[in-house]
């Protein structure tokens, strides 16, 4: 009962300051639309700063404690410490109690071995973030802001935002778990090469793994298991549940509910092919080189999850269906504008996420083994700052911001 009346009143919380708005000005203009005059003051609360996170972890905590995989904290100071850890405060990783609060009852030294483990996350998070995120973030805009001209950046945009996305996220997250690492913690993994997905199930296990773990044990399993006597309508049902909230999580807008809606379509072919739970190993040639056959499917894949990010980026519904009429209309895309070699930008993003997926089984992208040239200390502290240089070069991007700061 008590963690029932919790969990009400954390939703309530967030119902309120992030959703009551948007709901009943929708509720207000559906009656005037019918005739009943209706009118609706926004209240335009600010939203205090990490609040879905805050929600998110006191919910689980509940629940934890309510499921007998926890006992009550009651040291304050570490209960604190868990809700509002200040490298995962403002994008995450959504870190759960039963792995995190043990950890603060531990005692903790500093390491040289986790400095420099730490320090090379933080390193690479910022190379993500600064060098290609920020400065994807222009071109992206420009297309945008440009789109009643016909723009023939559009193209550009819809394949370069998910990248931009994926590396804003993705550096966030990985400085968030280096800093953690240096600090002592183990932080949850937030990002796994989602763009080697295959179809959009194995996509949502690599994207936001943090968030997609934590709604599917504590929203979607819970309704799977009450409609499982409705076999895959039911299991329908539940995803489709589970990709509307996870849309509404980023924020009270129906672009966002979109977006979610959407993923969930995704999901029925997978579904009702029986394909949904099945995860298969990813096959390489003898270079290493996914196959042609997986090459194909990653390529439609992120298509797909790239009609997705055009929901996510639109102000709303209508700049949403202007930016796809753009895309269809008849002009040559033009190469965007970036700082220094064009060709030379593009081919560091090429360079970033094939290195990404060179190393993808390792603790971060710059774990260098002692194989090869790399055995070499000087050949890898070359490397290093290279990447340095790198961060200076693109070091005068001004106003950028973390992009999933505001959610």
């Amino acid at each position: 009962m008590l963690t029932t009346l919790g969990v009400i009143a954390l939703v309530g919380l967030l119902i309120v300051f992030k959703y009551l708005d948007f709901f009943a000005e929708e509720i207000a203009a559906g009656l005037r639309f019918i005739g009943i005059s209706a009118t609706w003051n926004a209240l335009h609360l600010l939203l205090p700063v990490g609040l879905s996170f805050y929600v998110f972890k006191l919910i689980s905590y509940l629940v934890e404690i309510h499921r007998e995989h926890l006992k009550a904290e009651r040291d304050f100071i570490c209960f604190a410490a868990y809700i509002s850890f200040f490298p995962t405060l403002l994008a995450g990783p959504i870190d759960r109690p039963t792995l995190f609060l043990p950890q603060l009852h531990r005692a903790r030294h500093f390491t040289w071995d986790a400095l420099i483990a730490g320090g090379k996350m933080v390193l690479w998070g910022a190379v993500m973030k600064v060098c290609i995120a920020d400065a994807l973030s222009p071109v992206t805009h420009l297309a945008w802001d440009t789109l009643e001209s016909g723009s023939r950046l559009t193209w550009w945009a819809f394949w370069l935002y998910p990248i931009e996305m994926y590396a804003d996220f993705s550096g966030y997250s990985l400085m968030a778990i280096g800093i953690g690492r240096i600090l002592g913690f183990e932080v949850t993994t937030n990002f796994r090469t989602p763009f080697i997905a295959r179809n959009v199930a194995e996509y949502w296990r690599r994207w936001h793994m943090s968030l997609t773990s934590w709604i599917t044990d504590y929203i979607f399993m819970p309704i799977n298991l009450r409609l499982r006597d409705w076999k895959k309508a039911g299991l329908a049902i539940a995803v489709t549940v589970n990709m509307a909230i996870i849309g509404l999580w980023h924020g009270a807008s129906w672009t966002y509910l979109l977006f979610g809606l959407y993923h969930a379509l995704l999901f029925l072919p997978l579904i009702y092919s029986g394909n949904f739970a099945k995860r298969k190993k990813l096959r390489t040639t003898s270079w290493g080189l996914p196959t042609l056959h997986d090459c194909g499917k990653m390529l439609l894949t992120y298509f797909l999850v790239a009609i997705a990010f055009v929901l996510f980026r639109a102000p709303d519904v209508a700049s949403a269906c202007s930016f796809f009429q753009s895309l269809f209309m008849l002009s040559i895309p033009s190469m965007p504008y970036v700082s220094g070699s064009r060709w030379g930008y593009l081919l560091l993003i090429a360079f970033v996420m094939v290195w990404e997926y060179v190393q993808r089984d390792k603790l971060s992208p710059l774990h260098l083994s002692g194989r090869g040239f790399l055995r070499y200390r000087a050949v890898r502290y070359l490397f290093y700052y290279a990447l340095l240089l790198l961060l200076y070069i693109h070091s005068d991007h001004t106003g950028s911001t973390f992009i999933y700061s505001q959610f």
